[in-house]
Order: structure tokens, then sequence, then C-alpha cells
């Protein structure tokens, strides 16, 4: 009987080719890019450190069955959780998106690139432990931000085309996809295994959207991405061991994702892979809140001053957004829990208008009873603005712009506070990053001990020396 293995096999489909060359292949020579990363990667660590102080997160964390921990695996931070490479990655990605605060990107499709560190940081600590104690070096800090660039760059450039949310499919088949091409690499795999690899992410299809979306908003939303994160270093796992490859599992008729799953559509590229997602990436720091919110919140704020006292007055919020913020999280009727407030755009506006504020615990149960946010969401209209969708699509601007104006009983009207850039925009980078360093300090210093926390933070400071930084020495601070 013929091995498969060594059956004469067709070529696998451009998309993957391209992908195995650049992770395998390409240089990033971009120093914007690497710092950027460094940012991403103490955001999303401040995220993790922000999530462990909800219970709904820590049940997600730990082996998948109790007692079945790795002496010598993969850490989880801010726990003593030492796991299998594949579970770990489960529990640092819930960890990185349960509050959804870390870093995002947005186009066609929609996602959070760093939701990938989670599979980067478990496959770098577990191999870079198993190296040292067979007396070789661990992967550092720089090489892993190398990686995390590629990895938002799969994931962001797939998305500037390709509406995966249009056929009914969750964003986090992205992370998947380049969470599994940098694993393989990571793990040592050749070209065709990277190509194994990615050609079975593929043939998983993708998750639904439906735990997104009234009237199925809930949890999953949270560790979807960790879900994807774990997946991914599964097929890492299988191809490294030479698990056959599926060539067209992109074009293949009838069966192939594009005739399943994209109505015949093949994928569609508006620029080559190289360090544009890294670079120009955008940072949830202000609010926990989704990104295509962000800008209305603030100009929620700019407007409580005039609103908290005339909250009785108002007769309508007129709030004008971009067509994928009015199709996402434009929402009515009553909200079930958390996950399904933290993507109502009029929920997130009317909190900031009551309070003056907007936190993670302004989701839960003990808030949303308040009746005045309820009266404000009845009272709100929301219509797209065609330059916010042109200018959230223009690939020189990337803005998420957003505008609120009151109008009140009398027939008077407040201004129409219009912001274009979040705070975590590229524009607004100065601004921006010495709140991203008080996000990340704060947090960590919740979780962590004076002395591991003062460290990090001096690392935070000093690029050179957290690049130099064995992965592994960067886990043994992240437990407390």
């Amino acid at each position: 009987m013929t091995d498969p293995r060594s059956a004469a096999r067709p070529d696998y489909d451009a998309p993957m080719r391209e992908i195995a060359d650049y992770v395998l292949d390409h240089r990033i020579d971009s120093e914007a890019a690497y710092a950027t990363a460094r940012w991403m990667l103490l955001d999303s660590l401040a995220c993790a450190a922000l999530a462990m102080a909800h219970p709904a997160c820590v049940e997600h964390l730990g082996p998948l069955v109790p007692g079945a921990e790795l002496r010598g695996g993969a850490r989880v931070p801010f726990t003593a959780y030492e796991l299998d490479p594949a579970q770990a990655a489960y529990n640092i990605g819930s960890q990185i998106r349960w509050l959804d605060f870390n870093d995002t990107w947005l186009a066609a499709e929609w996602g959070h690139p760093s939701d990938n560190l989670g599979t980067l940081l478990a496959v770098a600590d577990y191999l870079g432990r198993r190296d040292e104690a067979a007396g070789g070096r661990a992967i550092d800090v720089r090489t892993l931000l190398g990686h995390a660039i590629k990895a938002h760059e799969i994931q962001g450039c797939y998305a500037l085309r390709n509406a995966f949310n249009r056929v009914g499919l969750d964003h986090v088949i992205l992370v998947r996809l380049a969470s599994t091409a940098l694993a393989t690499q990571l793990f040592g795999g050749s070209r065709e295994a990277v190509l194994s690899a990615i050609s079975h992410a593929w043939l998983d299809n993708g998750a639904l959207r439906a735990y997104r979306h009234a009237p199925n908003t809930g949890p999953r939303k949270s560790w979807a991405a960790g879900d994807a994160c774990r997946r991914a270093v599964t097929h890492a796992l299988n191809a490294v061991r030479g698990e056959v490859g599926c060539p067209s599992a992109l074009s293949a008729p009838t069966w192939g994702f594009y005739d399943v799953a994209m109505r015949g559509r093949a994928f569609e590229f508006e620029r080559p892979l190289g360090s544009y997602v890294m670079e120009n990436v955008l940072f949830k720091i202000s609010y926990p809140a989704e990104f295509h919110a962000q800008t209305a919140v603030e100009c929620a704020l700019r407007l409580h001053p005039q609103a908290r006292d005339r909250l009785q007055r108002i007769a309508r919020v007129e709030l004008h957004t971009q067509e994928a913020g009015r199709r996402i999280i434009d929402k009515t009727g009553p909200l079930a829990n958390y996950a399904d407030r933290d993507h109502c755009l009029q929920y997130m506006v009317a909190v900031p208008l009551i309070f003056g504020r907007l936190r993670a615990e302004d989701y839960g149960d003990a808030v949303a009873a308040d009746p005045r946010i309820d009266a404000l969401r009845d009272k709100t209209t929301v219509a797209e603005d065609p330059r916010y969708t042109r200018d959230y699509l223009d690939p020189d601007k990337r803005y998420i712009g957003n505008s609120v104006q009151l109008h009140y009983d009398d027939g008077s009207a407040s201004e129409r506070v219009s912001i274009d850039v979040p705070v975590g925009h590229r524009l607004r980078r100065a601004e921006a990053l010495p709140l991203l360093m008080a996000k990340f300090e704060t947090a960590i210093r919740a979780r962590l001990p004076s002395a591991q926390a003062d460290t990090l933070c001096a690392l935070a400071t000093d690029p050179a020396r957290l690049d130099a930084l064995p992965v592994p020495r960067l886990l043994d601070l992240l437990r407390p």
C-alpha cells in the first residue's frame, strides 16, 4: 500500500504558501514595529492581570482535568499552574481576552491580534524551559516579539479585505491561522510542516458568531480566542510529527473552505505581508469597551458635566457611528449579562453620561440595575455617518469615528461632540503611552509582590534589557 506521505502531492494553495514563506523567511527590520510590539506585550500582560480579579475568568484556568499539570510545562501568568503548551495557550489566551481590553484591529473583519500571544508565550516558555534543562538557551523576548509581529501581520492582513463576519464566522478563525503558523515554526517545523498545519487550520472551518450576538450573547466570546490558541498548538504539534496536509484545503471544489464557508469567493489581499499591522494596531487604554464604541464613550464623557444634572430632561441621545459599529453593537431590548452589555453601543454611552466613567465593573448586574441606563438606551438613536465609514476603511487613516449629541425636552440641544480616533490609535500614540504604562503598572502591582512588580516596571522602561530577557525569566517574574 502506498504511504500517503511519500505519494506525489499537488502544490499548496497560494495563500498558504505565502504564509509559510513569510513565517520562515521574512526578516522584520522595522524598529517601529518592535517598539509597538513591546507596548503590546505590556498591555496584554496588564489585561491578563486585570482578568484575574474576575472569578468567571479564573474558573477557566488550570489543566483540562484536575491534577493534569505538567512539571516543567508552560506557566500561566499570575497563577501557579504549569501546563502542557496547548492548555497553557488556552489559559493565557483567555486571560488576555477576557475583559475585551487588549489591542484591536478593524477592517472588513475585526479582531484582537494580541490574542495570539496566548500561543506564543505558552510555546516559548515550554520550549525555553526544555532547552535550558538540556543545557541550551531559551528564546528571548526580542525573538518572541518578532513572532508576535508576524502573527499580527497574518491576522490583520487577512482581515483587511476578507469579512468572515459576513458569512457568520467569528474572527478567532484568524487567531487560529496565525498562531498555527507561528507555533509550528517555533516547534522547529519544516516548510512542509508549516504548510500542513495551516491547511488543517483551514479544515477546521470556523466558530459561528452566534455567541457574540443576541439572543445568544454569552461569555464564550471571552474564551473563544483562548480556544483558538489551544487548537493552534495541537495543529503545530501534529504537523511537526509528520501529519499529512491538504494542499487544496482552500480551493478544492465543493469541499474546500472557499466553497463551503466563503460562498465560492477566494481571499483578497490589500498588501503583502510585512509589519504594517503591528505598526498601526489600536490599543484599548481608556475603556474596556468594544473598539467601535471607544470614541463614542469619549464623546459621552465630554458631555457628562452638562448631562448629569439634566438626565431626566434628555429627550433623545443621537449617535452617529461607522457602518461596522452600526451592524455589530447597535443593540436594543433587554441585555442578559456582562457579555451582552459590553457589546451594546447604547449601554456604553449611557453609563458615562450618567456616572462620568466606564469600567469593567459597570457591565455587572449591580450597575446595570440602575433604571436610568435603560431609560437613556430607550431614548437613543443610532445612525451611520458615511464619512466615518469611509475613514474607517481608508488604509491611510483607519479612523473609528463616533459622535454624540443630546436633545432636551425644552427643544435645546448640546453641541455635537465628534471624535475621529481614540486614544489608542497611531495618531494619538504620544498621548496613549503614559496611560498604557500606568495601566500596566497598576494591573501587575495588584497581582504580584512589590519586588517582582518593581523589576517588571524597570524592564518596561528599558527596551534593551527587556529584549534580552529569556522568556522563561519573564514568566518567572509573573508568578505570584
